[in-house]
Formats: C-alpha cells, sequence, structure tokens
C-alpha cells in the first residue's frame, strides 16, 4: 500500500479489518454478519438492559471470531493521547449539534423528539453504556462491508473510505426519522454529525475511541434532560 493511500491524519500503526482480505471473510462470514447485524439491531434498541449486554454480545463474538480472535484490531484501550482527542470530538459535536440544530430551526425542521425526558433515569445512564456500544457496531459492520465491496472493484482505499461513511450516514440517519421531515432533521445531527465518531475511528481504528465520544455525548446530554436543564 502507497503512501497516497492513507489520508493524512490516520495513525499508521494499524489498518481497518477485512477490506483488504487482512483477515480474508467468505462470503458465508458476510452473510452471518448480515443476519448479525439485524439481530443485534434489534436488541439494542431495546430499552431493556439485558438485551442491549446481549445485542453487544451477539455483535462482538461474530466479529471476533473472523478477526480470528484479535480483538486488538478493533479494541485497544485508549491512550492519554486518545482520550484528548475523545473530549475534543465530543465538544466539536456538541457545537456542529447546536449551530446546524439552529439553522435547522430557522427553516422550520426540527426534531420531534427520539427520546422521552420522563424516561431518563439513573438506570438509563447505565443501559446506554451496552446500547451505544451496540450502535458503534451498527455502524461498524456495514461499514466494513461497503469498504470492503467498494475497495474490491475501485482499488482506491480513500474512495472506499468516504463513500461508505457517506453511505453509513444516511443509514444511521434513517434509523432515526419517523417521517420526511424527521429524516432531514436526522441527517443532519445523527448522520452528518457521525462524522465527528468517523474521523476518531479512522484516524485509531480503535472502536473504544467512537464509543467514549459517542457515550460521552448522550450521557452528557441525558443528564441535561434528567437534571432539566433541555
Amino acid at each position: 500500500m502507497i503512501e497516497t493511500d492513507w489520508f493524512k491524519f490516520e495513525d499508521r500503526d494499524y489498518d481497518f479489518p477485512f477490506y483488504n482480505k487482512n483477515p480474508y471473510i467468505p462470503k458465508w462470514g458476510w452473510i452471518v454478519l448480515f443476519f448479525v447485524f439485524f439481530i443485534g439491531f434489534f436488541l439494542s434498541i431495546s430499552d431493556k438492559i439485558h438485551f442491549s449486554i446481549l445485542g453487544c454480545i451477539v455483535f462482538i463474538v461474530p466479529v471476533l471470531y473472523f478477526l480470528k480472535w484479535d480483538y486488538k484490531a478493533i479494541f485497544r484501550m485508549p491512550s492519554r493521547r486518545d482520550f484528548v482527542l475523545i473530549v475534543a470530538l465530543f465538544a466539536g459535536y456538541m457545537i456542529y449539534a447546536l449551530v446546524v440544530g439552529s439553522i435547522l430551526e430557522q427553516v422550520g425542521i426540527v426534531s420531534s423528539g427520539t427520546v422521552d425526558p420522563e424516561s431518563i433515569d439513573v438506570m438509563s445512564l447505565f443501559a446506554s453504556i451496552f446500547s451505544i456500544l451496540g450502535e458503534e457496531f451498527i455502524k461498524f459492520i456495514p461499514f466494513m462491508f461497503f469498504l470492503r465491496v467498494i475497495y474490491k472493484y475501485s482499488n482506491n482505499r480513500k474512495l472506499s473510505v468516504i463513500i461508505s461513511v457517506a453511505l453509513i450516514m444516511v443509514m444511521f440517519a434513517s434509523i432515526h426519522a419517523y417521517d420526511p421531515i424527521m429524516f432531514i432533521f436526522a441527517l443532519f445531527i445523527q448522520g452528518f454529525g457521525s462524522i465527528f465518531e468517523f474521523y476518531g475511528y479512522i484516524k485509531t481504528k480503535n472502536i473504544m475511541v467512537p464509543y467514549l465520544t459517542h457515550l460521552l455525548t448522550d450521557e452528557f446530554i441525558f443528564i441535561m434532560l434528567l437534571l432539566g436543564f433541555i
């Protein structure tokens, strides 16, 4: 792989798994991950903590199996620099969401509310530890699939990453939307807003970075709701 195949901001110690047969996943393996995606998705969106935990297991075990149990290919303890990055990405997303949310509100596009403030309690904060990890795998598995397919036919790593990220942004927005207006709102806030988490993953190849960024964001919002500040 040549120098121009990498983005300048990427750490070079690790690469994305699977897309370049690193390691190779047979077609039946992608079919397994396809079913894992849907089963894990429905488990992760449950408000029951035991389903969220089960969803994480359903996602993680098959992925690690196809990684030949090399967990460091996707999970590593974040470094001090990673924690600085996590806080910076959290702050960046909050500023982005406030600015873009205000612009959307000016043109009459507002959220109908995907979270009921009355449903937020201490248990919700605990349950989100697992449900948010599930959400990261909801993005990770199709991202790896699209990356593999596009790279196979284009042999262009950067282009494959860009297109795959764009597709996952639209997909992630769609699971937060219930009508066309809500989709537009979700596309800008949850969809395009996930670029902060994607940046963290693309830079480090460590799911813990986007996961902790996402967790920090959602926990902060939940606490603000719980305290009545939102």
